[in-house]
């Protein structure tokens, strides 16, 4: 994982929104906007926006089935995230 996906996760994790949205996916299976929504008390608009940084970030990954949209979380990004994150704490540089 180079430095700029270091970055990316840091910073779609840094918002206490974010945080919660991406806890609540990673609790569940698989969990839609509305639900995701209720759950933060949050409009759909907002979710959708931190939906799409998480996204981006390769934290999650949503897709739809009809009229909804489900998110999942993907460990195999926070795996690599946490790989990365131990080698800056024993001194080894990231890539640019």
């Amino acid at each position: 994982m180079d430095r700029a996906e270091i970055e990316k996760i840091s910073k779609a994790l840094a918002d206490e929104t974010r945080l919660k949205i991406f806890e609540a996916i990673s609790a569940s299976d698989h969990i839609s906007c509305g639900e995701i929504g209720s759950m933060r008390n949050v409009s759909a608009a907002t979710v959708s926006h931190h939906l799409k940084i998480l996204s981006e970030a390769g934290l999650i990954a949503c897709r739809r089935e009809g009229q909804f949209v489900y998110s999942e979380a993907v460990p195999e990004t926070i795996e690599a995230y946490t790989r990365a994150l131990e080698e800056i704490a024993r001194g080894k540089k990231t890539a640019r």
